[in-house]
Order: C-alpha cells, then structure tokens, then sequence
C-alpha cells in the first residue's frame, strides 16, 4: 500500500514539476514576445513611482497585456528597483521586456514632438505629431508634402526643439530609386548616396537624428533587408521552384506590387508558384511596369497593348521564369509569403472589385471572374 501511495505521489509530483515549468516557458515567452501597441506611446514615471503603479499604467493604456506578469518579469530580472522618472517613448510592438529597459535605463526624456517622413508607394510626405496630454499618444498636426511647395510653421517649429524625435517609415512595396529620392528631399539628412540595387532595402520604420548621412541610413536597410532574406531563405520549403535567396527577393517583389491585402500574399505566392512548377509564364502587370518605368516613379495610367507585348528583362508576359531583378522592396510578410506559399490549385487571379482578388484554377472558371470584374468596372464607369 505504502508503495502504492509513494509512487502516485512521485506521479503527482512529475506532473507538478512538469506544469510549473510549463508555466514559467510561457510566462518567459509572454514577456519576450511582441506586445499589442500598434502604436508609439508616452509611458510617464512620476518621481516615487513604485513597479505596481507603473505596471498598472502600462495595463490600462495597453501597452502591456498583464501588469501582474509585466512585475513579475522585472523582479526575475532584478529591475523592478531600477526606475528611473521621467518620460519615455514606448515604440509600438515593444514587448515587456524592452519597457521593462526603457524605464529602468534613463537618461534624457524619449518623449516628445515626432516627425515621420514617410515614404510611399505613389509619394513621399512629411508627417508632424505631437503627445495628446490626455491619451499619452501622438496625433497629428501637420502633413505636407516636399515637393509642393514651402514646409508648414508647424514643422519649422519642431525643428528647432530638442527633443523632437524624427523617423523614417518606408512602405512596402516602393522601389530603391523612390527611397533615395524621399531621402534627398529630407533636409536633416547629410551628404549624397547612389540608388541601390533593387530590393535590398527593407521596408520598415528607422529612426534618424539631425545630421546623420543618407549612406548611413541606406545601409541600415540594406543590413536589415539581408537579415530578412537570410530568414526567409533559411525557413523556406525546399520544393519551391526558386533556386537562390536572389530568387526568393525576385519573387517576394512580385508578390508584394500585386496585392495590398496581407491575407492574399500566401494564395498570390502559390500561382505564381504553381505557374513557375507548370512552365507557364507568370504574366503579371507589374513586371510590364517596371520595364518601362525602371523603378523611377509610377506610371500614372492604364498599360497599353503595345506594352505588354514589348520585350524587356522585366516582361512576364514575354519573357519565361522570374524577371532579371526584383521589382520593388518586398517587406517581411511578401518574403515569408514567397518562401512558403500556400498549398493552392491556383493558376489565375483577378481584381474582384473589393480591393482583393478572384482565384481561378482554370482558364474557364478565370474567365468567368474577369467577365465579372469588367461588369464591375464598367458599372462604376456609368455612375
């Protein structure tokens, strides 16, 4: 009996060991994972602050999802008698362990007015946001674009303010002659820089100081485009027709001018895929594009027949496989979605009026799609 009783009490006591260390991986995992700001913040730390009160901040204003587990981690890390007052910039995404650095390392105030030069697929503008007292969050006070004309009072101000926080955002999709014609217009920038070649820049937010080179700032994309290819590159299925990682960004621009909505880059990716697996030519516009306009701007109106018969190295609908370079900047998702594309019966795609597309396996059921998109088009031509 006794032995009985001894060995469920060592079962008992597995088991115990076994959900406890379960429960610390995910703690652990929740602390060092991505959090759900969407958005930058202001977390202020008012002198005499206590770990719980600011925890407790971070929970309301949703910079963190669970203030008990956000303390927790800080006094596993031997930080939460570390606090430091003042105001600090809270990125969005940032997960509890980089708030916990943030407010515990110090130093000068991160807060304050922001500037977002972003850079478009169709333009560059200049953003200017300031701290809303009321939510901690920025809001916007000015946009303007460079090109059309003088700067704002608003943005001649901020840059004469110490603390205004400057920043870079590169969307998705542009080309590398866009990202270094925004950069030229960004006057606290410094010195020249020629344009890269196309797709190694990685789309994505980068923070910037007055007098920092444009040379600097392309070789932060570029570092951070590299990583990004390596990654995908190294997660990939091994049965995808692509032969290299240079194949991978070729195939991830393509993916990434061809829709705007994230949920389609897996089934675009899988028939362009299956395409390449039949021998098909992968006849999509935006490769037509680039060969006309090499990058440099958007073409601004319909293609023409004439067009897309034309043979350049860009040219799917002449040319066989992928073209010679990428055209565009893909970001994270269109890499992911290029190496692992979704598992798709799928030859045919059209705009289906809504912003996303209509997939057809075959010709006769694509046909059908497009003779509803023309029907569409041509409904919203008689309005």
């Amino acid at each position: 009996m006794w032995r009985s009783v001894a060995s469920n009490a060592i079962t008992l006591l597995i088991v115990a060991v076994f959900l406890i260390g379960g429960v610390i991986l995910w703690g652990k995992g929740q602390y060092t994972s991505a959090g759900p700001l969407d958005e930058a913040i202001c977390v202020r730390v008012a002198p005499g602050s206590t770990m719980r009160r600011v925890s407790e901040n971070l929970e309301e204003t949703g910079a963190v999802t669970n203030g008990a587990l956000f303390r927790l981690g800080t006094d596993y890390t031997e930080k939460a008698n570390l606090l430091k007052a003042g105001s600090f910039l809270v990125p969005a995404g940032a997960s509890m362990e980089e708030i916990a650095d943030i407010v515990t390392r110090g130093g000068a105030s991160t807060c304050g007015t922001e500037v977002v030069f972003r850079v478009g697929v169709t333009q560059a503008n200049v953003q200017v946001r300031e701290l809303d007292p009321a939510t901690n969050r920025y809001v916007e006070v000015a946009e303007f674009t460079p090109a059309e004309g003088e700067a704002p009072q608003e943005y001649i101000s901020v840059r004469q303010q110490a603390d205004t926080r400057y920043r870079i955002a590169v969307a998705e999709g542009v080309t590398s002659w866009q990202v270094v014609d925004a950069l030229g217009r960004i006057d606290l920038l410094s010195g020249e820089v020629a344009v890269p070649s196309e797709g190694s820049l990685a789309p994505d937010s980068y923070e910037v100081r007055e007098g920092d080179s444009r040379a600097d700032v392309i070789t932060r994309m570029q570092e951070a485009q590299a990583e990004l290819i390596a990654a995908a590159w190294e997660a990939r299925d091994t049965s995808i027709p692509l032969q290299s990682p240079e194949e991978l960004l070729i195939m991830a621009s393509i993916i990434e001018k061809e829709t705007g909505v994230p949920e389609e880059r897996g089934q675009v990716a899988s028939v362009f895929t299956n395409r390449l697996n039949q021998g098909m030519r992968l006849q999509t516009d935006p490769t037509v594009i680039y060969g006309i306009t090499q990058g440099e701007g958007t073409l601004g109106r319909g293609l023409r027949q004439s067009e897309l018969r034309r043979e350049t190295p860009w040219n799917t609908y002449v040319i066989s496989g992928l073209p010679q370079t990428p055209i565009a900047n893909p970001g994270r998702a269109s890499l992911e979605a290029a190496a692992n594309p979704d598992e798709t019966e799928f030859l045919f795609f059209v705009a289906d009026g809504t912003g996303g597309h209509a997939f057809a396996a075959t010709l006769a059921e694509h046909n059908r799609n497009v003779a509803e998109w023309r029907k569409i088009e041509a409904d919203r031509a008689s309005q």
